[in-house]
């Protein structure tokens, strides 16, 4: 294994956040370390950032052998890809995942092969290996289940769908904050952009995304009121409340946008270049007067691509149901 010099935030509460350099990109995708008397990582990443994470692990004195306990708020490639090369360096940890995922973790043929669809042959150097986790090694999390670090401190496990249907959110007791993953948006901070402010957009990536879901999910954990959030892409937003209103005012915009403009046949560049013109006009709104959105361009092509999935897909569900009524009207 190569060498790196890891990228550490410590975040209070006894969490640190360890940049997993996605793209060998710094504050684009993170893992957190909750320092527990039964220590715990909350997402792996790809199996390229398989090295950070272990120079962070000694960079903070923490033998590979005491982690207990990887989770992984849903099965995406960049927040679990990885996960079945890092378990050959953690012999004692325990795999948690959503239920609608655990297959797929000990099985990832059909989540290579959905990844595939959307990357094409981008795969392997955006992912590396994905090698499949053993099966006596995850557990299923559901609803409402709690996991006990040890002095009193205590993970609960939400289930919210919308980015994804496998998809869990984790109230940390010790924080009193949440990790969401990908359901309370992505966090673009200065460590990402550059820029001396920090926004919140959501991420629309194929192929679940679900606005009624979303909002659902975000309620649900408003509901829990939180001091924080810590998002797997990228960071902490210290005020929950301005990240729960920013997925849902900028979700219930990209989707009004997509369905706005949307026809048969149409290219995902066509939203892409809308949710831009959205996203610029939304930046400066909020005051950031910044016209360079270049660090948007991966996750606004992403972003389409999941719109026009969700847009197609309803599409056909409509056909599909005009045609049963049809026969049935006929019969």
């Amino acid at each position: 294994m190569d060498k790196v010099e890891p990228i550490l935030h410590s975040l209070g509460d006894n969490i640190t956040l360890i940049d997993l350099m996605e793209g060998n990109t710094p504050g684009r995708t993170g893992s957190y370390v909750i320092h527990a008397e039964k220590p715990a990582i909350i997402e792996t990443g790809t199996s390229l950032s398989i090295p950070y994470i272990i120079a962070g692990l000694e960079k903070l004195k923490i033998p590979l052998e005491q982690i207990q306990y990887v989770i992984v708020t849903h099965i995406h490639l960049d927040h679990s890809g990885g996960l079945g090369s890092l378990l050959t360096y953690l012999p004692n940890a325990t795999v948690i995942v959503h239920k609608r995922g655990a297959r797929h973790l000990a099985d990832p043929s059909k989540l290579i092969m959905g990844a595939r669809a959307v990357y094409g042959d981008k795969l392997e150097t955006l992912f590396g290996r994905i090698d499949p986790v053993p099966a006596d090694r995850i557990q299923i999390y559901e609803e409402g289940q709690t996991l006990d670090l040890g002095n009193l401190r205590k993970l609960t496990f939400y289930d919210t769908p919308g980015h994804a249907r496998h998809h869990l959110s984790i109230y940390d007791s010790g924080s009193r904050g949440i990790f969401t993953g990908d359901t309370v948006g992505v966090r673009y901070g200065p460590e990402f952009t550059g820029f001396d402010f920090e926004t919140v957009f959501p991420s629309t990536s194929p192929s679940e995304f679900d606005l009624h879901a979303v909002l659902e999910s975000v309620e649900k954990l408003q509901n829990l009121n939180p001091t924080k959030i810590f998002h797997g892409h990228f960071g902490v937003t210290k005020q929950a409340s301005y990240a729960f209103e920013r997925t849902k005012e900028t979700a219930e915009a990209f989707d009004r946008i997509a369905r706005s403009i949307y026809y048969s046949g149409i290219r995902p560049r066509v939203i892409e270049d809308k949710l831009r013109e959205y996203m610029k006009t939304d930046l400066v709104d909020q005051g950031f007067a910044e016209d360079n959105t270049a660090f948007l361009d991966v996750d606004l092509s992403i972003n389409a691509m999941g719109l026009l999935y969700m847009l197609e897909m309803e599409g056909k569900k409509k056909k599909a149901l005009f045609k049963d009524n049809t026969v049935v009207s006929e019969g």
